[in-house]
């Protein structure tokens, strides 16, 4: 039974193109590379014995035909891999892995209106999902209300629409928030939305100390990749550390950021790229809450990480394996944590939505589950697969059942779980954890030498990295270097039909009707008020969680509460690159 709200259209993929820009999918959105290719492209076959004259992975990097003892000759098995469960943190951050819990399983979510969402949220938790992941749509993303003009055509259409705390109390009607684990994927108004969160929780009776959950919250890698930035990057870090000092003290089992390496590699860069500029980043977090004054064991334990799980398998496991090493080493030896919790890296995976090809569809699901599989041989804390249709459109709810099927047949029936780190020892495993992290280790230097994450954003350095990285990998699709199944290689003239989830422009409406009404029975003259207490507080130096518990809780709008910010803190514009 469809959704009140949403249609099911059939769609031939021969009509399909390209669903993304240079700065890689949109949100909500997954884009396949060289959907406009030609036909199949012939095969590299030079005259030796090897069928290709390069074996390459998908970020460019050699491989050799066979690895060995002497490509491991240098690690120290103690020092370098530890055990699971134990510095450094290679082979895993918990002992037992999932001997003993399996990854939280979720589904990145979100349509419509609230309710259309809150209906998806309960089908997927009777399919057996195990925590929800929030997709909020664009003008929720850019802090601007469903009334604006800015948001027509767009309300609901990438993720639900959130424009006051009545969204929110529908959007987790019935869902108990002390029982369900949350992770919502927004940004630049982060802190607003995470307010609503809490108030609901309230409302229900659920105090915040028992809350768990992350916000996205990581607004440095909005500057060089997804772009849904509002506030010039001081006075977002402000914000940042706003959440780090209240989570600490009110919220304390809540992740209060998920540094993403998922939107630098959907924008197109290399896998040592995602590892390396999802970590700087890490790191300017961790130099941003020492500056305001945080002990750094107060609020790293909470910092967690979101990783994409692209199609070059072992580069993927040993990008999750290089990362472990390299921040427990960083918070221990360099920031001075010294709780253990401090060290490791956790983190959630989202299979690659740019791998996804319109052209014959159901390959994704053969793609996703293989992608599914790195990420929890890498070690995962909690996973997203993607549905079959996401280069086309939302997922519809049977491609998302067969996305949450893939993860327990994973689970249940591969064996995949009965170890930990069963890739440990494999000679070429251990010398590309080893490449990748000397290689990162290298990006930090560069980074350094440019003043540090910030300067390196406002200079560009980033956004050309990746530009760079994403037009030679298209161009390796585009000669054929690289094969994608269904686009340069094994491709069929009869296209595929396959039914497709449309959003109602009905919702837009529905959507200004309930806001409307919000306005008209709130008391308006506590609203001015706490809109003012927002405006001195932005103007000082206090914490603004707080003045936002109590400004979304008198029903003030998202987009008026971030209406007072920009007024105080001005709006980022981003320098032209070339």
């Amino acid at each position: 039974m469809q959704p009140e709200g949403v249609t099911r259209i059939v769609v031939d993929d021969s009509r399909a193109g390209p669903v993304c820009g240079p700065a890689g999918a949109r949100p909500g959105a997954s884009c396949g590379p060289g959907m406009d290719l030609p036909p199949e492209l012939p095969e590299h076959r030079p005259s030796g014995g090897e069928r290709r004259a390069r074996f390459i992975t998908i970020s460019d990097r050699e491989i050799r035909p066979l690895y060995g003892p002497e490509d491991v000759a240098g690690l120290d098995a103690e020092e370098d891999l530890g055990l699971p469960g134990e510095y450094p943190y290679t082979r895993g951050v918990y002992p037992t892995m999932y001997r003993g819990r399996l990854w939280t399983m979720r589904q990145f979510a979100g349509f419509g209106t609230a309710e259309q969402s809150n209906a998806r949220y309960k089908y997927l938790l009777n399919h057996g999902q195990t925590g929800l992941s929030v997709a909020f749509d664009f003008p929720t993303l850019l802090g601007l209300d469903s009334d604006n003009p800015r948001s027509e055509g767009e309300v609901g259409r990438l993720g639900v629409a959130v424009d006051t705390l009545a969204d929110m109390e529908l959007l987790f009607d019935g869902i108990p928030l002390d029982k369900v684990s949350t992770s919502m994927t927004i940004n630049a108004p982060a802190a607003v939305v995470w307010a609503m969160y809490i108030a609901v929780a309230e409302k229900q009776g659920v105090p915040s100390e028992a809350l768990t959950g992350t916000i996205q919250n990581d607004i440095l890698k909005e500057y060089t990749a997804q772009k849904t930035f509002i506030f010039p990057p001081t006075p977002s870090m402000r914000l940042i550390t706003d959440t780090f000092a209240f989570g600490a003290e009110r919220v304390p089992q809540w992740n209060t950021i998920s540094i993403s390496g998922y939107h630098i590699r959907e924008a197109g860069s290399t896998a040592v790229q995602e590892l390396a500029f999802t970590l700087a980043d890490g790191f300017e977090y961790v130099r941003a809450g020492k500056a305001a004054g945080l002990d750094v064991d107060a609020f790293a334990p909470r910092l967690s990480f979101f990783f994409n799980s692209h199609s070059d398998f072992f580069e993927e496991i040993a990008k999750y394996r290089a990362a472990r090493r390299i921040w427990a080493r960083g918070m221990k030896e360099r920031y001075g944590a010294k709780d253990p919790r401090s060290w490791m890296l956790r983190f959630h995976t989202q299979t690659a939505g740019v791998s996804l090809t319109a052209q014959q569809p159901e390959n994704n699901i053969a793609r996703t589950a293989y992608q599914a599989l790195a990420a929890v041989l890498g070690g995962t804390q909690s996973l997203h697969t993607n549905s079959m249709d996401e280069a086309m459109a939302l997922p519809g709810e049977k491609a998302v059942k067969i996305a949450l099927r893939t993860q327990q047949v994973l689970a249940e029936e591969t064996g995949v779980t009965n170890t930990i780190d069963p890739l440990a020892g494999s000679y070429f495993v251990e010398h590309l954890t080893d490449q990748m992290e000397k290689e990162a280790l290298a990006y930090f230097d560069r980074i350094e030498a440019l003043g540090g994450v910030v300067p390196a954003i406002e200079k560009g350095f980033f956004q050309r990295e990746i530009a760079d990285a994403a037009y030679r990998y298209q161009r390796q699709v585009q000669s054929g270097e690289l094969s994608v199944v269904g686009v340069n290689r094994f491709v069929e003239k009869d296209r595929a039909r396959i039914e497709l989830m449309k959003v109602s422009p009905e919702v837009e409406g529905r959507q200004l009707a309930r806001l409307a009404e919000v306005k008209a029975k709130r008391d308006a003259g506590a609203v001015r008020d706490v809109l003012t207490e927002v405006r001195a507080t932005a103007r000082g130096r206090g914490n603004l969680m707080p003045v936002f518990l109590r400004a979304v809780k008198a029903y003030a709008s998202l987009g008026e509460i971030v209406d007072v910010l920009r007024e105080e803190f001005g709006t980022y514009r981003e320098p032209a690159i070339f």
